[in-house]
């Protein structure tokens, strides 16, 4: 069963892009050294425009990559629209990765380490050329996105969407765990806490960890996808944001479920706005990726 779920959540995620799209030509893979690690995007320009323009920053989802159908599809209604986009393949410590996470691999990243990477390209682009940004974020994406926004902005950038962004609530990750490994998730977490405070959080531990069954995870990457922790909602981080937002809700969501009901505390907030794509799923398939690209193409304005 395990090995099912593995493969089950590794080909809904690495679709081809196919259907309403065509087959998609390859964006150009550009390398960024950043923490004695190479990290890998891909920049698709538009016809006729420079990186002075502007880029859209992109980011994907959990264990996903920057190539995955959405993030793809996405750059290619962008290109079309006239918008440049850089969308980043996160390292999750692998150098130079490329493609969905290997979960045969040991899982030594934690959440948070997007957020200097997302700051890391910002200044890549820069460097590059860039006189104004955008940042994108898909799912975890939206959350690591909003941290950025939070914790790190650059004054550069001026706006920020949020596609089907994550959503958090006290008790979800246990019962989530139960769910999906028939396992309690408390003693493994008390034991992975138990290791960080000792300063021991490099050890290994086998056990489930988030898509991938048999696998091993250190510690400290354990404490960081598990804790309660309400900066996992995304509407919470947005709380302590400044950047005007736009949150983009899949309206057949059946991943982030309660994203429009938890968005009702920022809703009010000037800088954050939400609409609502009607009878999409969590990755816009088909034609609601158009609905969710002309969303955000209106919001970010430069055309």
């Amino acid at each position: 069963m395990k090995n099912l779920m593995k493969r089950i959540a590794a080909a809904v995620l690495c679709l081809p892009l196919v259907g309403a799209f065509g087959l998609a030509q390859a964006a150009d893979r550009v390398e960024l050294e950043h923490d004695d690690m190479t990290l890998i995007g891909h920049m698709e320009m538009a016809p006729g425009s420079s990186v002075e323009e502007g880029v859209v920053l992109m980011v994907h989802g959990t264990l996903a990559h920057g190539q995955m159908e959405i993030m793809r599809s996405m750059q290619e209604l962008l290109r079309d629209a006239g918008y440049n986009s850089l969308a980043i393949n996160l390292s999750l410590g692998q150098d130079a990765r490329e493609g969905m996470y290997d979960c045969d691999s040991t899982h030594r990243h934690k959440h948070e380490d997007a957020v200097d990477e997302i700051a890391a390209w910002v200044e890549w682009l820069k460097g590059e050329g860039a006189e104004r940004l955008a940042v994108m974020g898909h799912s975890r994406g939206g959350n690591q996105v909003a941290r950025y926004l939070a914790d790190q902005a650059d004054p550069m950038v001026e706006k920020a969407v949020l596609l089907a962004p994550q959503t958090w609530s006290e008790g979800y990750y246990a019962k989530d765990y139960q769910a999906n490994y028939d396992t309690e998730l408390g003693p493994l977490l008390e034991k992975a806490e138990a290791l960080v405070d000792e300063g021991k959080g490099d050890e290994i531990m086998e056990m489930d960890f988030i898509y991938c069954p048999d696998t091993r995870a250190a510690a400290s990457s354990v404490v960081s996808y598990y804790r309660e922790d309400p900066r996992m909602n995304t509407p919470t981080v947005l709380g302590e944001t400044s950047i005007e937002t736009l949150v983009v809700v899949a309206g057949a969501d059946d991943t982030v479920t309660d994203l429009e009901e938890k968005m009702e505390e920022r809703v009010e907030d000037d800088h954050v706005e939400m609409t609502v794509v009607s009878g999409a799923d969590h990755m816009f398939r088909d034609l609601f990726l158009y609905d969710a690209a002309d969303a955000a193409t209106a919001f970010i304005g430069w055309q």
